[in-house]
């Protein structure tokens, strides 16, 4: 149920499926990233899909427990100096998802795999 809840997350992510992304979440939901870290309602996630145009490609996944997970990902955004509406090129991040109910209750991206698995370490269970 976790690979599950957190591949249905990626699909919508990746997918601009709005209504697909607001039922893969809680609401509110808990999330981190450049601009932030705390609990958003399920709509601002939404938002914030349309806004970032990111795309995440897992590559590996990292169990931690029964409802944590790390997904080490490539991530990509729209170019803005792309003519053709072109895409960065990857760079490798890692999220750290907690699910609840077959629903993404957490979802912090890291810089990188190791500070992942150290901030889920730190999670009280």
């Amino acid at each position: 149920m976790l690979e599950e809840a957190v591949s249905r997350w990626h699909a919508a992510v990746n997918q601009r499926d709005l209504s697909a992304a607001r039922d893969a979440v809680t609401d509110p939901v808990d999330v981190s990233g450049p601009c932030g870290t705390g609990p958003i309602p399920a709509d601002a996630f939404v938002e914030w899909i349309v806004g970032s145009g990111i795309a995440l490609h897992p590559v590996s996944w990292h169990p931690v427990r029964t409802d944590t997970i790390v997904v080490e990902q490539d991530a990509s955004w729209p170019d803005p100096t792309a003519a053709d509406a072109g895409r960065t090129a990857p760079t490798r991040v890692a999220t750290l998802f907690r699910v609840r109910d077959g629903a993404v209750t957490l979802a912090h991206r890291h810089d990188d795999l190791h500070a992942a698995l150290r901030a889920a370490a730190d999670l009280v269970p």
